[in-house]
């Protein structure tokens, strides 16, 4: 296998994927190598971990996925249909509080500071999905109650187009929900 530096360590430690798969990185690698792995697709890999090794479908996508970055086939934060990154926050606040401070246009435009987002699906108090104001590319903003008093908001923006619009849009989330996070919190 031919590793790329560009890309980070594997995000599960050795232990980790040895204990849930019954082989480290360096096993699964060389079995995906001997199958061919250079060559084969992200569907025809997970198939043969699948079949051949009864990995479960979380483990075969995250199997995968580390060894087509690792072998520069496909960059951090990279997916099928473009980047998609991820960012949350724990905030000392309901979950209705937290929920209607995105869900409401006049209460989002104070901290988010841009408009023209279309909300496709809403489900109260727990998710809503949005196309981005550029019109090509996906919200995904899940809201789930920590305890009490606290509650988090996740935020998963997908379709990005470049890993240096990934990486844009990763901080820019932070932000914006740090000012989330002060604004309730106030």
């Amino acid at each position: 296998m031919k590793t790329v530096n560009s890309n980070p360590a594997p995000r599960m430690s050795n232990e980790a994927v040895l204990a849930k798969t019954g082989k480290n990185w360096k096993q699964w690698f060389a079995i995906i190598d001997k199958a061919g792995g250079q060559k084969m697709t992200h569907q025809e890999i997970v198939k043969l971990l699948t079949s051949k090794y009864n990995v479960g479908p979380w483990w075969c996508q995250m199997v995968t996925a580390t060894y087509e970055q690792q072998t520069g086939r496909r960059a951090h934060h990279q997916k099928p249909s473009g980047f998609e990154i991820s960012v949350s926050r724990t905030i000392n606040t309901s979950l209705s509080t937290l929920y209607s401070s995105f869900e409401n246009k006049d209460s989002r435009s104070n901290w988010l500071g841009v408009d023209g987002l279309a909300v496709r699906k809403k489900t109260k108090n727990k998710s809503i999905r949005v196309t981005w104001k550029d019109g090509k590319t996906s919200l995904d903003i899940q809201f789930l109650p920590k305890d009490k008093n606290k509650s988090q908001i996740v935020v998963q923006h997908s379709k990005l187009p470049t890993a240096a619009a990934a990486t844009k849009m990763k901080t820019y989330w932070g932000k914006a929900l740090d000012r989330v996070l002060k604004e309730l919190e106030a």
